[in-house]
């Protein structure tokens, strides 16, 4: 366990699940961000996929409040978050995205260009980075040093705010605009290809591990 600095410090409110209030003074939406409407096939799985990095963010904001007021933490949850947005969010869920979606939606008339699919991979390369310092700083932590605390803090604070908004982007403006740009049979082939990518990047059934892992962050930080 990391050493506290305190051992009388009130603990910090907890968010319900699937709400963020970031202690850099943003609020976001009362509840995981939702989409307009009900989709077809890959997108819907997209989705869906959101829903469970939500969840994530939710339960990673909960550690920082802890460890911005000199909670204790452990450190093997420290680099259990770094790896779940780095193969999870980044390596499945963004390699979905950008090997297969995006492509995609760009043959089906959505622009990428100055246009919202650009914006989207401009972002995927900013979290990039975030997740590496947090990755980073989480390595120096489980070694058992101490000077990667406010590393991770702020790599983390700027993760949750840049990824919240980017969903809400995703699953209120370009996914709408690609479920009615990609024909339901072509969806269903992208379903299949998203499983095969899924396979090969990550490894089979690694992504039930990542739900277990989910559930197990999500107990200790949101209960």
């Amino acid at each position: 366990m990391l050493p506290a600095s305190t051992q009388n410090r009130t603990s910090p409110t907890r968010p319900a699940v699937g709400s963020l209030v970031f202690l850099i003074g943003i609020k976001a939406p009362a509840s995981a961000p939702r989409y307009i409407r009900v989709m077809n096939g890959c997108v819907e799985s997209m989705v869906q996929e959101h829903e469970l990095i939500v969840g994530g963010l939710a339960s990673l904001q909960v550690m920082v409040e802890k460890l911005a007021t000199g909670g204790l933490v452990a450190r093997q949850d420290v680099a259990d978050f770094g790896r779940f947005f780095r193969d999870f969010a980044d390596k499945c869920h963004h390699g979905k995205e950008e090997d297969l979606l995006f492509p995609e939606m760009e043959k089906s008339g959505v622009p990428k260009e100055r246009g919202p699919i650009g914006v989207m991979l401009i972002e995927h390369d900013q979290g990039r980075a975030f997740v590496k310092g947090m990755g980073e700083a989480a390595t120096r932590y489980k070694k058992g040093g101490s000077t990667g605390l406010a590393e991770f803090t702020k790599n983390a604070r700027d993760y949750i705010a840049l990824l919240t908004q980017h969903i809400n982007k995703e699953n209120n403006i370009l996914f709408p605009m690609g479920d009615r740009a990609i024909s339901r049979e072509k969806q269903g082939e992208l379903v299949e290809a998203f499983e095969t990518l899924e396979r090969e990047k990550i490894g089979a059934g690694t992504h039930e591990k990542f739900h277990q892992l989910l559930h197990h962050l999500q107990e200790v930080y949101l209960k």
